[in-house]
C-alpha cells in the first residue's frame, strides 16, 4: 500500500502560496496535464485567490499544449515540455509565477516513460526550474503526490525569489529518476 498525499497538507501548501503572493502583491497561474486541474483547484480554493490567482489551464491533449501554450511539437513527458508549459501560461495569463505538470500518470508507461514519471516546472520573474520526479502508486496516488509537489515547488520558488529558502527534494513515495 502506498501512502497518499494528505489533503490537509495540500491545502496548507496552497495557503502558503496564497500568503506569499498576497504579502508581495504578486500573481500566479497553472498549466496542468498529469494533475488534470488539481493544482488549479487547490490554488483557487486558497484564501484571497481572486486577488492573486490568474487562472489555470488543463492542457491534457498534445494539441492544447502545442497550440495554446506554445510547446514545441514532440514528446510531452519531458523537461522541455514542462518548462514551455510554465513559461507559456505565465505569459498567456500575465502572471508573475506559474507552475506546470506533465507526466505519465499510469497505470502503464507513456512515451517510453514509466508510470509515475512527472516533470514539474515553476516559471518565476527570474527564470524557470524543472524537477523530474517518479512517484509510486496507482494513478490517483500519483496525481495526489504530483499535486502536492507542484504546490510545494511553487511555494518554495516564490520564497526563493524573495530570498527566503532553497528548493527541497521530491517528497512522497518516489523512485530515483
Amino acid at each position: 500500500m502506498t501512502a497518499r498525499a494528505d489533503a490537509y497538507e495540500i491545502a496548507k501548501l496552497a495557503e502558503g502560496v496564497a500568503g506569499a503572493l498576497r504579502r508581495t502583491n504578486r500573481t500566479a497561474a497553472a498549466a496542468e496535464s498529469v494533475t488534470g486541474g488539481q493544482v488549479t483547484c487547490r490554488l483557487s480554493a486558497a484564501g484571497g485567490a481572486s486577488e492573486w490567482f490568474r487562472g489555470g489551464l488543463v492542457a491534457y491533449s498534445e494539441h492544447a499544449k502545442f497550440s495554446v501554450l506554445g510547446v514545441d511539437p514532440g514528446p510531452v513527458i519531458t523537461r522541455a515540455c514542462a518548462e514551455q508549459m510554465a513559461t507559456g501560461v505565465r505569459k498567456l495569463l500575465s502572471a508573475d509565477y506559474a507552475v506546470s505538470t506533465t507526466g505519465a500518470g499510469g497505470p502503464g508507461p507513456e512515451e517510453g516513460q514509466p508510470a509515475g514519471t512527472v516533470f514539474i516546472a515553476v516559471a518565476t520573474p527570474t527564470g524557470c526550474q524543472v524537477r523530474h520526479c517518479r512517484f509510486d502508486g496507482d494513478p490517483e496516488t500519483i496525481v495526489e503526490h504530483a499535486t502536492a509537489q507542484a504546490l510545494r515547488d511553487l511555494a518554495t520558488d516564490i520564497n526563493e525569489t524573495l530570498g527566503d529558502h532553497p528548493r527541497n527534494p521530491c517528497i512522497g513515495p518516489t523512485r530515483d529518476p
